[in-house]
């Protein structure tokens, strides 16, 4: 597990929109969603609000890795890739609730857990 770098914990306090959020089926074919329900967890966690989640959920179901992609209000692009997680309950599920709107329904949060970071082509 890799911790995010500061510059990119300074441009999520910063990115404007929503992120992009990517996740694959079994025959390797992506599936990208806009999410605006997103929390920097700690530097090693990113939660996402399953609102709305039909595809993701199934590709987060029978797949460990997903990326998200999000944009700076200078404009610079962010990429963060890992394994992912996805909790209906425990303290994952519990936080999101607090900060998720309650119009929405939560009903469950993805957790990705950071294995590599970049900053358009460029690891970090």
């Amino acid at each position: 597990m890799r911790a995010i770098p500061q510059a990119v914990k300074k441009g999520w306090e910063s990115r404007k929109g929503a992120i992009v959020f990517t996740t694959v089926n079994e025959q390797n074919i992506p599936n990208a969603i806009y999410a605006s329900c997103v929390k920097l967890y700690d530097d090693h966690t990113i939660l996402i609000a399953d609102n709305y989640f039909s595809k993701t959920r199934q590709n987060i179901n029978t797949n460990s890795t997903a990326s998200l992609l999000f944009i700076t209000e200078d404009n610079t692009a962010y990429q963060i890739k890992g394994s992912i997680q996805y909790h209906v309950r425990g303290r994952y599920f519990n936080d999101m609730k607090q900060w998720n709107p309650e119009k929405l329904p939560g009903h469950a949060v993805a957790i990705i857990k950071i294995k590599e970071v970049y900053s358009g082509a460029k690891k970090l």
